[in-house]
This record gives structure tokens, C-alpha cells and sequence, in this order.
């Protein structure tokens, strides 16, 4: 059940960071050295907005490929539970 809830709220957070909303401002890590030295600033903060959102795409992906691990051995130890050595 926690590993749902952290897979839709990795993937929830995905999805708003790409949309760059702007209550997620807080959590773009960006310098005012970003923002002084480029010609285009909004751009260089939606670059970062993407990069954050690709990262939250990932830890998703990460909680499903743990989740199969964890499901496949789940059932390969009920399996052997009811063999006869």
C-alpha cells in the first residue's frame, strides 16, 4: 500500500514539475547566477522544472521495479512453503 502511495505521488510530482507549476518553485534548484548570467531566464528555469520532472519520473519507475522484485519474491516464497523436502 505505501509503495502505491509513494508511486503516484513520485509520478504526481512528475507531472507538475513538467507542467512547471508554480508552487514547486521552492524545490527547482537554481542559483541567482542562473538567472543573472543567461540571456533568456524563463527558459533556463524551465530546463530545470524538466530536469526535476524527469528525475520524479525515474524514483517512480524505481518504486515499480522494486515493487515487481518484491511481488516476485512474495510469491516464490509462498511457493516453497508448501513443498515437501
Amino acid at each position: 500500500m505505501l509503495t502505491h502511495c509513494a508511486l503516484c505521488f513520485q509520478a504526481m510530482l512528475g507531472i507538475f514539475f513538467s507542467a512547471k507549476s508554480a508552487v514547486l518553485i521552492e524545490d527547482v534548484p537554481f542559483t541567482e547566477d542562473d538567472i543573472k548570467n543567461d540571456k533568456n531566464p524563463p527558459q533556463n528555469i524551465y530546463n530545470l522544472y524538466n530536469q526535476v520532472g524527469i528525475n520524479c519520473f525515474i524514483a517512480a519507475a524505481v518504486y515499480v521495479v522494486v515493487g515487481a522484485v518484491s511481488l516476485c519474491q512474495v510469491r516464490l516464497n509462498k511457493r516453497q512453503e508448501y513443498m515437501v523436502t
